[in-house]
């Protein structure tokens, strides 16, 4: 079977690493709109996340970064007075090093991303939503700011009206991205935040038109009325959405087939636009990760 899941941030990581463990033939793609260049480095954190997840060596603890990672760069950093609001680890700052290093030489996005996966050992493909450069721009009360500015240096504190993604006119999948995605057997939204995560996948000119007729299911990122980890209820909050699978259900409509929920919201299965797996949805192991993915699975192939 041919699934591809669509992801970004922890949760979305933590999905395709359960879809990893099931018998299917897997291909992550991965919102690259919050991907900027920092002290002179380009960093993908969304397309590192699951790169780091999937090879087992992500922190489990944090859900981001390298396991026993250590801080001695940004300790001296610190200490030669440079910006150290966004935190790059020792081993973490190889991959940035290394992607800057192969992008300024001319290669792509894609191509760098699938031979550090290939170097890691992963057997799934890595595929960020596509080659050109896409920003996501917050837009707030007090203006615009740049996606990272927002989500770690202000700690998501300012609220939000909208976002835009800067760049997205211009930018197309990669080739490999619509392939994988004509080729699919199901299509899964991981459990990542709709707004800063999904959206900017799905807004690739040309993307949601490559999605085949084959079931789509959601995971709620939603559980009991909160997000499990991010702003993603605070942003349904402010932007006027039930912060509920149903909001999630209305956000993706037309898409979904399907959607997966947690036990904690079984009584809004029966308000949902389309059949609903209830089950439970919170990824603390590798087991209840193998779990949710087997439940994206049970509905793809009862939907199909």
């Amino acid at each position: 079977m041919k699934i591809v899941a669509l992801a970004g941030g922890v949760g979305g990581a933590r999905l395709a690493q359960g879809l990893a463990q099931c018998e299917v033939d897997l291909t992550v793609i991965v919102n690259t709109g919050d991907d900027f260049t920092h002290l002179g480095l380009r960093i993908c954190p969304d397309l590192d996340t699951v790169t780091y997840t999937l090879a087992g060596i992500a922190n489990r603890e944090q859900g981001w970064g390298v396991a026993d990672e250590t801080t001695a760069m940004m300790d001296q950093l610190r200490l030669l007075g440079g910006e150290d609001w966004f935190l790059l680890g020792d081993r973490d700052l190889a991959l940035h090093l290394i992607r800057s290093q192969r992008l300024a030489a001319g290669e792509r996005l894609s191509g760098v991303t699938a031979s550090i996966a290939a170097r890691l050992g992963i057997g799934a493909r890595i595929l960020p939503m596509t080659d050109d450069p896409v920003a996501t721009i917050v837009q707030t009360p007090g203006g615009e700011i740049a996606f990272q500015d927002w989500f770690v240096r202000q700690r998501a504190a300012p609220s939000v009206t909208g976002f835009r993604f800067a760049g997205i006119e211009t930018a197309r999948p990669a080739p490999v991205v619509t392939e994988a995605l004509q080729a699919a057997d199901a299509i899964i939204l991981c459990p990542s935040n709709p707004f800063i995560s999904l959206d900017p996948i799905l807004a690739v000119p040309g993307l949601r038109e490559a999605i085949p007729e084959v079931p789509v299911i959601a995971v709620s990122p939603i559980i009991g009325g909160q997000a499990v980890k991010g702003p993603a209820a605070q942003l349904m909050r402010d932007l006027g959405h039930e912060v509920s699978p149903a909001g999630i259900a209305a956000h993706y409509a037309g898409l979904l087939t399907a959607m997966v929920i947690d036990d904690a919201d079984a009584e809004l299965a029966a308000r949902l636009p389309v059949p609903a797996k209830v089950t439970q949805t919170l990824m603390k192991s590798d087991a209840d990760r193998a779990a949710v993915a087997r439940a994206c699975l049970e509905m793809a192939s009862w939907t199909s």
